[in-house]
């Protein structure tokens, strides 16, 4: 018998939610359901899913109010749930509007005179998306919408930390015939996931290295592309010729937001020497001023710690620092209110590279400051980790820190900002190290990564021997 899965509110502590894991029999025949409906959802052509796609997100709209509650229950947090169902929904126009042109066939002369080339762009027909639980509709979106515009079905595996949201976009889903039966939503923990893996052509992941691997081997035994974006213990280099006033302002932005629950956040922040003590202190100021979204859930911008386990991780990485010398200036504790976990954005001076909170993935508002001597020295210490998903650079003109960046072992490098490939859409990029394996999520990769290409070589004249063939005439 399936066991079921309470689900905690990350505001209350209380499991206030349960979720019913399919049994893997189940499982396979919604996999095989979603796999039959594939050909007729690829026949509709590229016009005709946009038109599914689009009565989806107007089904959605009009039920706005109950996917933010959802939402909001899920992660504890408000402003930053209205931002995700607003990125969500442009993401959909974003994609119909570039489907069209990106899933274009083509056709043109060879180098053979007498040969032509027609390509075509076949769907991958079962693709498989499991999604972490910081940023819940996000992450379950952001590979979804681009594989069923390329022609896939997708079956969803959401966290089940935070799977809420999933009934409003059900709901919704149901108002719309030819979504139906090709976009699947499947509720369970780990178990389910790797289930998943046994029934699909094509694998998104979205977590944990650890877990990532494990996503990896499972895909690679069955012989189908898997897609990993992992882990991230983001830099932040400021030279001494930045402006420190907006090296502050976004370095902040990009280690608080979401109270820090993201991959892309800001991690470990060095600065040049000079500025050191002038560009901590800035930080500090600025850190205080950020307030709790406690009692009430429109009362700051520092929501919960969303998952329980990531809660007793921050602490850990908090004491193991203190203990190794670390001087706390501001918040510097796990705290329980109303029975939800929380943290108030810390900065951290007197780090090292021997400390958890230097080198470990803390996914919280934590922000160790160290000094460098020179470029050199702040080059090593940023690539001086075993991830590379994304960092950034200040300096006083673009060129100097483009010329430091370039050095970065990292796929997206925001210049004098932070966290920008959160918002920017159109830069392809990869991952390095163990930060994430497979193309680009973004850009027109984005959805060309769910397609294969397929070549017809046409022969255009009537010779009847083909063209190489010696009779020996």
């Amino acid at each position: 018998m399936t066991k079921t899965i309470e689900v905690r509110n990350p505001r209350t502590g209380k499991f206030d939610y349960v979720i019913i894991p399919p049994p893997p029999r189940l499982l396979a025949q919604q996999c095989n359901r979603a796999r039959r409906a594939q050909s007729r959802w690829q026949e509709l052509g590229v016009e005709g899913r946009i038109t599914a796609l689009q009565q989806w997100k107007q089904a959605i709209l009009s039920r706005r109010e109950q996917l933010t509650e959802a939402l909001v229950n899920d992660t504890g947090r408000l402003s930053i749930t209205v931002l995700e169902i607003d990125s969500f929904l442009a993401s959909i126009d974003r994609w119909c509007g570039l489907a069209p042109e990106l899933l274009q066939a083509s056709a043109k002369n060879t180098s053979i005179p007498f040969i032509a080339l027609q390509q075509s762009l076949v769907p991958y027909p079962l693709v498989g998306v499991i999604s972490p639980w910081n940023f819940p509709l996000t992450l379950s979106m952001i590979d979804t919408i681009p594989a069923l515009l390329a022609g896939c079905a997708v079956v969803v595996k959401p966290s089940e930390i935070a799977p809420r949201f999933v009934a409003p976009l059900l709901m919704a889903l149901n108002t719309v015939p030819e979504l139906r039966d090709i976009l699947i939503f499947v509720e369970g923990g780990g178990e389910t996931g790797a289930n998943l893996i046994n029934y699909v052509d094509f694998v998104c992941f979205t977590g944990s290295v650890a877990t990532g691997r494990e996503v990896a081997e499972t895909a690679a035994r069955r012989f189908i592309p898997a897609y990993l974006e992992l882990g991230g213990k983001d830099p932040a280099i400021v030279l001494e010729s930045a402006n420190l006033e907006l090296a502050t302002s976004a370095i902040l932005w990009g280690a608080v937001v979401n109270t820090g629950q993201s991959c892309l956040s800001i991690e470990r922040i060095y600065v040049a020497e000079s500025r050191f003590e002038e560009f901590y202190h800035q930080l500090i100021a600025k850190a205080h001023r950020l307030q709790l979204a406690y009692p009430l859930v429109e009362d700051g911008a520092i929501g919960p710690i969303i998952a329980e386990r990531q809660a007793g991780i921050i602490n850990d990485h908090i004491l193991d620092a203190v203990e190794k010398g670390a001087v706390i200036h501001c918040g510097g504790k796990v705290e329980e209110l109303g029975g939800g976990w929380w943290c108030r954005p810390t900065v951290m001076t007197n780090v090292n590279h021997s400390m958890k909170v230097m080198t470990e993935e803390t996914f919280g508002p934590i922000m160790p400051v160290m000094p460098f001597p020179d470029v050199e020295e702040a080059v090593y210490l940023a690539n001086d980790t075993i991830y590379g998903l994304s960092a950034a650079v200040f300096a006083g003109s673009e060129d100097e820190a483009l010329k430091v960046a370039r050095q970065l072992n990292a796929g997206a490098i925001s210049i004098n900002d932070a966290a920008l490939t959160a918002m920017m859409h159109e830069g392809e990029k990869n991952s390095f190290n163990f930060s994430g394996l497979g193309g680009s999520r973004v850009g027109a990769a984005g959805l060309k990564r769910f397609l294969r290409k397929q070549a017809f070589l046409i022969k255009t004249n009537s010779t009847s021997d083909p063209w190489w063939f010696d009779r020996g005439d």
